[in-house]
């Protein structure tokens, strides 16, 4: 039995956090798995993940315990092991990740499902801002690297726009997870 995975990617201030957090407690009691991240950063400003320290990481790394890992803006991002017990027991799973490292995933999975968070250049700049935990030059840096992605032939990609509304792009990412999810 092999679930499927949903792999959410999207450049910094697209909102992919708050748009995970909104599905998920309107998916409460449904067969959908939100992966937890692990990351080098304290938690707090509304991104939920498990804060380690950098020796932490690297420790779990060198343990194997990382189903995905990637580096990005100085910072430790992975996915644990549990992912691939979840989708070895027929789970839909989702994952917050990183457009990067989107090659490593599909090396790995190659039957994950791409789903793009995307926000206008403007709402991406004034997000990034008012989550104030970057100065001025790394918003900036951040904004700079917004380069197009290309996939592999074959591989399914679902665009959701977060530039309005939190409620229209949260029910648009449920109606496809529970579209792939064959949910009734």
């Amino acid at each position: 039995m092999t679930g499927r995975l949903i792999y959410v990617m999207g450049p910094s201030g697209a909102g992919k956090d708050s748009l995970l957090s909104f599905a998920r407690k309107h998916l409460m009691g449904e067969p959908i798995l939100f992966a937890h991240r692990y990351i080098t950063r304290p938690s707090g400003n509304g991104e939920e993940h498990v804060a380690l320290s950098i020796e932490e990481f690297a420790e779990r790394s060198v343990l194997g315990l990382f189903a995905l890992e990637w580096s990005s803006h100085s910072l430790r991002y992975g996915i644990g092991i549990e992912l691939d017990a979840w989708l070895a027991r027929g789970c839909t799973v989702v994952v917050n990740g990183s457009r990067q490292h989107v090659p490593h995933a599909l090396a790995r999975y190659p039957r994950a499902e791409i789903v793009h968070v995307d926000a206008a250049p403007h709402i991406l700049e004034a997000r990034l801002g008012a989550r104030a935990r970057e100065s001025a030059e790394q918003v900036a840096a951040r904004l700079a690297r917004r380069a197009p992605f290309s996939l592999p032939s074959g591989v399914r990609c679902t665009t959701i726009d977060n530039s309005g509304a939190l409620e229209e792009a949260g029910h648009a990412l449920i109606a496809f997870l529970k579209s792939e999810a064959d949910v009734r």
